[in-house]
């Protein structure tokens, strides 16, 4: 059963009632809300993605909430929660999508050390993995939207999830949340893609929400041999470069950009050094997308850069 089968009504229903139990990749949330704004989006955003039980047994359980007391009726707000506790301060209720999501990504960022986790957007074709390890503002955002628009499937655009006992990749093909500038990008790159509003004056700029394709919802399951590592970085009108990355550099940059490598400790870097023994390596700059996907495109054929 998907999000889709269900009423509008029903949708609204059990997400301000006992909760909705939803499957994202290798994670089970409950999702409660008492936002009717809120609700509408969610339904549409979500329309494919897997429903559970309600008595399954749930890694999170979250809420996006109008604040109780007085709070309430002097200024409209959402407040995030996880398991009774509301981490963050109150977010204006106009915001309480992406509040949502950051909270989710907040959850799995502190509280899934079974698995080594990469701030990394990471895809998939052919059952050949490339991660995408960058800092905010490098456009591994854009580029993984604009990848999974030209054949390639989703692991996910925040996390790479690394599975300690084989180093296979787990995905979690959540929604890709795209900032200012980007979101018409992809606008103009794939008309066909699936944009959510956009979201104003957020603490992160102007956000808007990428459904990811059916096929990388589906196959949310099925794990990813990693296979090349990409540093990307979006530079305005530089020409297109793709080169190798000696593997000393390129072990440094994952195990920096990993969130709990201190916490994961020896079993860290056995497996960041197991990936980048089995992974080619490479830098990535570009201010055309046309030219990166077409880049990656060839170097998974060829494995070739420029």
């Amino acid at each position: 059963m998907i999000v889709g089968d269900l009423s509008h009504r029903e949708f609204g229903e059990q997400l301000g009632g006992d909760g909705l139990a939803l499957q994202f990749g290798p994670f089970n949330l409950m999702v409660r809300s008492n936002l009717r704004s809120f609700a509408s989006l969610a339904h549409q955003l979500y329309e494919p993605y897997p429903l559970l039980e309600p008595a399954a047994i749930c890694d999170f359980h979250v809420h996006i909430n109008a604040p109780r007391g007085l709070r309430r009726w002097l200024r409209r707000q959402a407040c995030f929660g996880v398991d009774g506790q509301s981490p963050f301060a109150p977010y204006a209720v106009e915001h309480a999508f992406p509040a949502l999501e950051w909270g989710i990504n907040w959850c799995v960022a502190t509280r899934s050390h079974h698995l080594l986790l990469l701030h990394s957007a990471g895809v998939e074709r052919n059952g050949q993995a490339i991660l995408f390890p960058a800092s905010p503002g490098d456009g591994k955002s854009t580029l993984c939207a604009a990848l999974i628009h030209s054949g390639w499937r989703l692991l996910s655009d925040e996390f790479g999830l690394v599975r300690p006992e084989d180093g296979l990749l787990l995905p979690v093909p959540r929604l890709i949340p795209l900032k200012n500038e980007s979101i018409e990008v992809i606008r103009n790159f794939r008309p066909e893609a699936i944009i959510g509003p956009s979201f104003l004056a957020t603490r992160k700029g102007t956000v808007a929400h990428v459904r990811p394709p059916l096929d990388s919802i589906k196959r949310a399951q099925e794990p990813a041999r990693p296979r090349w590592f990409i540093f990307p970085r979006w530079v305005a009108d530089a020409p297109l470069t793709l080169e190798p990355m000696p593997r000393s550099q390129a072990f440094l940059m994952v195990a920096t950009n990993a969130f709990n490598y201190e916490v994961l400790d020896e079993a860290a870097f056995r497996l960041v050094t197991d990936m980048i023994r089995s992974c080619d390596s490479y830098s990535l700059i570009y201010s055309d997308l046309d030219e990166a996907v077409s880049a990656i495109d060839q170097l998974s054929r060829t494995g070739d850069g420029f």
